[in-house]
């Protein structure tokens, strides 16, 4: 894999490091997500049962 990725001029350490990046942005998505677990499915469930608050005013 590494010498394909030589052969096609790609630039290892900063592929390295773009792919650690989004492992990164994915687990703080997915902690914050499971921190907030409980606001999102209190949100959710008033929107299922009322509606959107202020959804007489969308313009669409």
């Amino acid at each position: 894999m590494i010498k394909d990725a030589k052969a096609l001029g790609i630039n290892i350490s900063r592929a390295a490091e773009a792919g650690i990046a989004k492992a990164i942005a994915a687990e703080k998505t997915r902690r914050w997500q499971e921190e907030n677990k409980e606001a999102i499915e209190s949100s959710n469930e008033y929107v299922r049962k009322s509606g959107l608050p202020l959804a007489k005013y969308r313009p669409f």
